[in-house]
């Protein structure tokens, strides 16, 4: 029978070796991700219109909360 459960470990390693090499092996910071976004958040809301929408459905939310 085959020693799997080594081949597994040895695999495991290098994985983790590239992933540190790589340089993605972290999560981005809230604020990096959100500096990211925002630009093209606001680029769509202009493009698309999309602050009407916004504020009519924040106004809706706001009116059923209110019954």
């Amino acid at each position: 029978m085959a020693d799997t459960a080594t081949r597994t470990m040895i695999r495991a390693q290098g994985r983790k070796a590239y992933a540190a090499f790589d340089g993605r092996s972290g999560q981005r910071h809230p604020l990096v991700a959100m500096a990211m976004v925002l630009p093209l958040a606001a680029l769509l809301v202009v493009v698309f219109g999309g602050w009407e929408a916004v504020v009519t459905q924040a106004s809706s939310v706001v009116e059923m909360l209110g019954r």
